[in-house]
């Protein structure tokens, strides 16, 4: 280990383009993981979501477009247009407690939704990464339809 670290210097000179990348990638890696950390909720697999909701009895929100959402959604998911998705509506007050899931089509407009739900002080705020679609690709059934 010493003569690795006694030639760790000679090696970065030599390779100044490889050293500058692997610090570069690590400084995002760490950037990445640390906005990760601090956003205020937790990104579940399909499997994940699915014990959220039978084991904690999860409130579900989708937010995808009305559309879409009549075209597949899952199961117990309440429908929630993201121009009137508000973290703060008397509704949404009641369940600041419990455990909410928030999903959409593919993962981007349910992030800024839970991101939303956190800053309002909801404590177990968690997405479905990839959306809907990695619910379906898990080939988890959808309910068509308003309801």
């Amino acid at each position: 280990m010493s003569e690795f670290l006694h030639r760790l210097p000679e090696f970065m000179g030599n390779h100044t383009i490889l050293t500058v990348l692997f610090f570069g990638i690590l400084i995002a890696v760490i950037a990445n993981e640390a906005t990760r950390f601090g956003r205020g909720f937790k990104e579940l697999t399909p499997a994940q979501l699915t014990q959220l909701i039978n084991r904690e009895n999860a409130l579900l929100v989708d937010v995808s477009p009305q559309a879409d959402f009549e075209k597949g959604h899952i199961p117990t998911a309440r429908h929630v247009a993201m121009a009137q998705f508000d973290p703060e509506h008397k509704d949404l007050a009641k369940v600041k407690e419990m455990p909410v899931a928030v999903v959409c089509r593919n993962g981007q407009t349910s992030a800024q939704a839970a991101s939303r739900l956190a800053k309002a002080g909801f404590k177990k705020v968690f997405t479905l990464g990839g959306g809907v679609a990695s619910w379906t690709a898990a080939d988890l059934p959808l309910a068509k339809g308003k309801h």
